[in-house]
């Protein structure tokens, strides 16, 4: 009896859906199809060229890689192009609302795609309100903290982990945004793309009129040219001068922070309904959104380190010091409006996937059915939206959110994981109609054979593939989390170091030759991922490296919302799902239909 329970909530747990499935939902419970390749692109540059843009490349180049920081942006980008094409080519499968909880409730299984929706909502609404707080931060620091002493003084919150007072600006501009997005769609897309127009016109002039102040020296300091102490008396941190002055560790150690800045052009296969033609305009939206962010990344960090040498760069405000040094006062005024645009743009690209994935969630009924329900006037998830827009305004303007900000990366990673694999069980499953065909066609001789012949997968070929994915997955996790934990060793040499993680390494390299030598589905979409296994098995290995990094308190904070998804996953989920519902009703018409058949029989009988 144990036993049938267990296989039963196994079957539960793994119900899948077809594409098909997807797309055959009532057209009166469909988002509107409004948004073209330049609002799908806008969409992903405003996500991600955000705050970043103006901190991220002199904080890295002081204090990891140096001028060398360009290298990190280029390995970061090349880490994040993998990912990038596992969501383009499962964006042209399957152009619906919700991502990466679509994408893996299609292959993997319900229970995954919970996990992972839930995911990504804590990725969305700690990412908005982060980038909420970082505005008004911004704001009371041009006010000359007026707001902040105000409120410290007249509404003191004395709780060891909230904010030291409530920040009602924050509270105002979730708000706002949310209203924004559910106005509608079109409009909020218009204001994404004027916003991300300042931003990007506010980039090309500082790179443009940096290019007037280079000195190509600062790219080849020697060691004795670098200061024991800056200008304000701080010790200088210069390690061996040159264009790598802390090596290739630190080239990858920056390439890892660096990685963070490209987070968010996932949020383009949120919109798989509002999308005209997504499956061409969602994957090349976000290849040319990365291609843009990019080349902006590189850009900047070329003119910093070239202006002014990487030791002396401002961690916190890099681009207005270079200025301030070269006595270029209006570009400073620049780049302080261009910032404040480009936080603006990225908390209404944050705020806006946060209700299709829980509109997507709530259609499936894993979620409340209200969260599903569209406005009549403008087509949007209003009461998505209006949960989605609380639940960030509350986190931004009561919590302290400095040990938060980890959490917003660890839903990405994840879905980021995920999506890859699902990418390699589809492209190595028995395709839906070939499976009669190959059990009918296939003996004990082909599976021994090992299969490899077969054009296309056979179920013998799929159980291979499988398994060996299964294993890539438990050494890459057993790799990373090694790795971390033994660095200080690997760089003193340490013997039992190096060969346990050569070890790893091998079985990782055998696991992927044995995925190469399996057949592959050879469906022509609008966009395939080349070089199939190795750039997602490299995806899914950067993004467990980069979890195994995260500290345990971060792991602990994630757990704990896990475990309250899991509450409302088994507690409405499960015997509300709709592909549960199905069937259930699929299950008890065959039943009927064989006390049916069972009927004639006894009569003639």
């Amino acid at each position: 009896m144990i036993r049938d329970r267990s296989v039963k909530l196994a079957h539960v747990l793994s119900r899948r859906k077809s594409i098909e499935e997807e797309e055959t939902y009532d057209t009166k419970i469909r988002l509107k199809r409004v948004l073209g390749l330049m609002d799908l692109t806008f969409l992903g540059i405003g996500s991600t060229l955000g705050l970043g843009a103006y901190v991220l490349a002199g904080a890295v180049a002081k204090t990891e890689a140096g001028p060398a920081v360009v290298l990190s942006f280029m390995v970061a980008a090349t880490a994040s192009a993998f990912a990038a094409m596992c969501y383009a080519e499962f964006a042209a499968r399957v152009p619906q609302a919700g991502s990466a909880y679509v994408y893996s409730y299609v292959t993997v299984g319900e229970l995954a795609a919970f996990i992972i929706g839930w995911d990504l909502v804590l990725e969305y609404v700690i990412g908005a309100a982060s980038l909420a707080r970082g505005l008004s931060n911004y704001i009371d620091s041009l006010l000359g903290k007026a707001m902040s002493k105000y409120l410290l003084e007249h509404l003191p919150l004395h709780v060891s982990f909230l904010s030291p007072y409530p920040d009602f600006l924050t509270f105002f501009l979730i708000v706002t945004v949310a209203g924004l997005i559910a106005w509608g769609v079109k409009e909020s897309t218009l204001l994404n793309n004027i916003f991300t127009t300042v931003n990007l016109l506010t980039l090309t002039t500082v790179i443009v009129a940096g290019s007037f102040y280079i000195d190509k020296n600062n790219w080849s300091l020697e060691k004795d040219e670098i200061p024991e102490k800056d200008d304000f008396g701080k010790p200088v941190r210069g390690g061996e001068g040159g264009f790598m002055p802390f090596g290739v560790s630190g080239v990858m150690a920056g390439a890892a922070t660096c990685f963070y800045g490209y987070v968010g052009f996932d949020g383009i296969a949120t919109t798989g309904e509002e999308a005209k033609n997504p499956r061409r305009n969602i994957p090349l939206a976000i290849l040319m959104s990365l291609i843009v962010i990019t080349i902006a990344y590189i850009g900047g960090a070329c003119i910093l380190t070239l202006m002014l040498p990487y030791y002396l760069q401002d961690e916190d405000a890099p681009l207005p010091h270079v200025f301030d040094h070269v006595n270029l006062s209006p570009v400073r005024y620049i780049v302080t409006f261009g910032a404040i645009f480009a936080i603006s743009t990225s908390l209404l690209c944050c705020v806006f996937p946060v209700p299709r994935v829980l509109y997507s969630m709530g259609r499936d009924r894993l979620l409340f059915s209200p969260l599903s329900k569209l406005n009549s006037k403008t087509q949007t998830p209003v009461i998505a939206i209006t949960f989605a827009g609380l639940l960030a305004a509350l986190t931004g303007s009561l919590f302290n959110l400095d040990q938060l900000i980890d959490m917003m990366s660890i839903g990405t990673l994840m879905a980021y994981t995920v999506v890859a694999v699902c990418v390699l069980i589809l492209r190595y499953k028995v395709r839906e109609g070939e499976e009669q065909l190959d059990e009918s066609s296939s003996s004990d001789d082909d599976d021994d054979a090992g299969g490899t012949s077969h054009p296309t997968p056979t179920s013998a070929s799929a159980r291979r593939a499988f398994c060996a994915l299964s294993a890539y997955i438990v050494l890459a996790l057993a790799t990373c989390i090694t790795h971390v934990n033994v660095e200080n060793q690997l760089v003193n040499g340490e013997l039992w170091a190096i060969v346990t993680l050569l070890v790893l390494v091998l079985l990782l390299v055998i696991t992927i030759l044995i995925m190469c030598c399996q057949p592959k589905n050879r469906e022509r979409l609008s966009f395939n991922v080349p070089m199939l296994p190795l750039i997602p098995c490299i995806s899914i290995f950067v993004n467990l490296y980069l979890m195994a990094k995260l500290d345990r308190h971060t792991w602990m904070r994630f757990l704990f919302w896990l475990v309250i998804g899991m509450m409302i996953y088994t507690s409405y989920g499960i015997p509300h799902s709709v592909k549960g519902l199905k069937m259930k009703r699929a299950q008890q018409e065959q039943a009927e239909q064989r006390v049916e058949q069972r009927v004639p029989a006894a009569e003639n009988s």
